[in-house]
């Protein structure tokens, strides 16, 4: 016959599996709704994410405060609208994120849903900015905006960078502070120069980027190889010279010219210094030698 510790001990071993069970049971909701950070990686920096305007397109994470049930993952619609339990269609495109959390907020209080609800909203992935890569490069187009860090280069290398007959000039054109903006950049200056590094700007959504063809230099007469070719930086006649490979045994240095555009659209004629620099689209002709 069984004491009455023997009955207890038989009781607790019977009984233990499935309390632990339930235990398991009650916490695997919440488990399965709750966010770490490993989870939730937002492509924006705190001091940014408050100000950024959501767009079409942008992956958003929504949470409330002790409610995991309303955690939800969407994106943002063409129209700007997202569809959020309990309170149904939100129009939060083209507001701050911080609007978008009280906007939110407000919505679940307003209804009764929950009370004094703490709502954060995370951006993971941003689509509906973008900007427009044009002109001398290898894979020119529209690309989006993952990050509000995109910095010039940074879109240059998207469209992969630019072919050898652009030119070193960039020319970014878009919005800035409600107006037109347009700006000339010297693209090497930038990662040659510290103090022109302030050039490679932000990238801001509906920005143009575009490269113009290089600039030419055109050479024939008495040279090895006639033809046009990139006019490269403080390159001088000699140089030019150099790149057509040099006269042939008939030319002489003593009759070269250059024709000259003028900014009045007439062509002069000069007779240059071998150290003298070309200027784009300059003809050089080098003359054959009389004796």
């Amino acid at each position: 016959m069984l004491t009455l510790r023997q009955i207890l001990a038989v009781t607790a071993v019977t009984l233990l599996p499935h309390a632990l069970s339930m235990a398991n049971a009650q916490e695997r909701p919440a488990e399965a709704h709750k966010v770490t950070p490993a989870r939730v990686q937002p492509i924006l920096a705190a001091n940014e994410l408050a100000e950024y305007a959501l767009g079409p397109g942008d992956s958003i994470r929504i949470q409330v405060f002790q409610n995991p049930d309303l955690t939800l993952e969407t994106r943002v619609s063409e129209s700007g609208f997202i569809t959020y339990p309990l309170i149904g269609a939100v129009k939060i495109g083209g507001m701050a994120v911080s609007q978008s959390e009280a906007r939110i907020a407000k919505l679940l209080e307003d209804g009764g849903f929950v009370i004094k609800p703490q709502v954060t909203v995370y951006v993971l992935q941003i689509r509906g900015n973008s900007v427009s890569v044009l002109g001398q490069f290898n894979r020119p187009g529209h690309f989006p905006l993952e990050t509000t860090q995109t910095h010039l280069s940074d879109a240059i290398a998207l469209a992969g960078g630019i072919m050898p007959t652009g030119s070193d000039t960039v020319v970014l054109v878009g919005i800035r502070d409600g107006r037109p903006f347009h700006k000339n950049i010297d693209l090497p200056a930038i990662f040659m120069s510290a103090e022109s590094g302030a050039d490679d700007l932000l990238i801001q959504s509906g920005d143009v980027i575009y490269v113009h063809r290089a600039p030419q230099v055109y050479i024939y007469g008495e040279v090895q190889r006639p033809g046009n070719f990139r006019l490269e930086r403080d390159m001088t006649v000699m140089q030019a010279l150099a790149v057509g490979g040099g006269l042939t045994p008939k030319g002489t240095q003593r009759h070269i010219r250059v024709h000259r555009r003028a900014p009045d659209g007439s062509i002069k004629e000069i007779e240059p210094k071998l150290d003298d620099a070309v200027q784009p689209d300059d003809v050089v002709y080098v003359r054959e030698s009389i004796f």
